[in-house]
């Protein structure tokens, strides 16, 4: 065999060796993240059982916290990023970082997407200065900052991650984003809730935002709407009586549309329905005290407990006068004794009489709302003379 055939023999190896370690597990490209374990730790380096025929290498200062005091264990799981492959050795990174790093190490992070560390030091014309690894500058523009717009000043100080988005003049222009790497973890979230989540869940949130209509949730991956009308079995006037930016709740899926990434949630469906306790607690001809909650031009609506709404007739006030409005005796707000006079379990209706005057008229309800408004205002004495010809005509047939 001459010289030229071993040679063609030792590149034959060697590619046959690089093509094992590809072939063995996952498929390595520069800058892929995947998770590895944690098989020794040195004081310089430490091994990695990364899926491959070789061992993954990591710098063990990447495995300390800021007080120089391990942080992972043998054994333990670690995500770690693809930097090189040479000599058999598989060299990964959990990002670049350290006084050591310096313009090519940044542009290797730039090449292979890995994150890097870095620290907002002060805020500049649209957006803000960040000093990386090694005393490189970089600019990161207030939307790149977060998922949602905060105070600047805020922002000052802190130490996060960045990827690169963009790396020219040797280092002297870069760009970074922080946003980028947030945007990744919810899409594995995400990702993750597709097999997981299903309608009637309960499921923990934040509160992201607040609006006129309802409240904005995240429960971690996606973000959703809490509406006004979810929030309580009783009337909600102002969301921010009963929620607050920054709050955490549980709730329960309302809705899930994946196609057009819109889902809603309900607060209410996770609380007791105070409506059981109406034909127990609640019953006709019992007599409550109340609150006036809201007027409309055919009555009065009286809150007996938050959830549980009742009718006071426009008939049932005035006291014996005519009256145009329930504006005109009651206002929101003021304390009444009522007697229920008739529940309607099935429409969640309750209607009331005054607690006095139940006997000086008929029974009334919801019903008598849409008659009210369609022929006039009516009179309390029309009511009361229909009643009393109600009675008079028993009384013939009595005869």
């Amino acid at each position: 065999m001459d010289d030229d055939e071993l040679h063609e023999d030792d590149e034959n190896f060697a590619a046959m060796f690089e093509a094992s370690l590809t072939n063995v597990g996952q498929s390595l490209e520069r800058g892929k993240k995947i998770e590895a374990t944690v098989l020794q730790i040195g004081s310089e380096w430490s091994f990695l059982d990364v899926g491959q025929k070789g061992e993954g290498v990591l710098a063990t200062a990447e495995l300390l916290n800021a007080d120089g005091e391990p942080q992972y264990a043998v054994e333990d799981k670690i995500s770690v990023y693809f930097l090189s492959r040479a000599n058999g050795e598989l060299r990964f990174t959990t990002k670049i970082g350290g006084s050591g790093s310096g313009a090519e190490q940044l542009e290797d992070a730039y090449q292979g997407a890995i994150p890097v560390d870095g620290r907002i030091e002060k805020e500049i014309k649209g957006g803000f200065e960040v000093m990386l690894a090694g005393n490189v500058r970089a600019f990161c523009p207030y939307s790149q900052t977060g998922l949602r717009q905060v105070e600047p000043a805020d922002m000052i100080g802190q130490s996060l991650s960045f990827k690169i988005t963009q790396f020219s003049e040797r280092g002297r222009n870069i760009v970074v984003s922080h946003r980028v790497i947030l945007d990744e973890e919810r899409e594995q979230q995400r990702a993750g809730l597709r097999d997981t989540l299903k309608e009637g869940m309960i499921v923990k949130g934040t509160v992201t935002n607040i609006c006129d209509f309802g409240a904005f949730v995240d429960i971690g991956g996606i973000e959703g709407l809490l509406p006004i009308s979810e929030i309580s079995y009783g009337r909600v006037e102002d969301v921010n009586d009963y929620l607050s930016s920054g709050q955490e709740l549980e709730l329960a899926i309302k809705r899930i549309d994946w196609e057009n990434n819109k889902f809603s949630f309900s607060l209410r469906d996770t609380l007791a329905d105070p409506w059981r306790k109406v034909g127990t607690l609640y019953k006709v001809g019992g007599k409550y005290p109340g609150k006036v909650s809201r007027l409309a031009q055919f009555g009065a609506f009286v809150t007996l407990e938050e959830g549980v709404d009742a009718l006071l007739h426009i008939s049932k006030l005035g006291q014996g006068q005519r009256i145009r409005h329930p504006q005109d005796v009651v206002k929101v707000g003021q304390s009444l004794q009522v007697m229920i006079e008739k529940i309607e379990p099935e429409e969640r209706r309750i209607s009331l009489a005054l607690v006095g005057q139940e006997e000086e008229l008929g029974e009334t309800s919801y019903s008598d709302a849409a008659a009210t408004t369609s022929s006039g205002f009516g009179s309390l004495g029309d009511l009361l003379k229909a009643n009393q010809q109600k009675k008079e005509r028993k009384g013939k047939k009595r005869k």
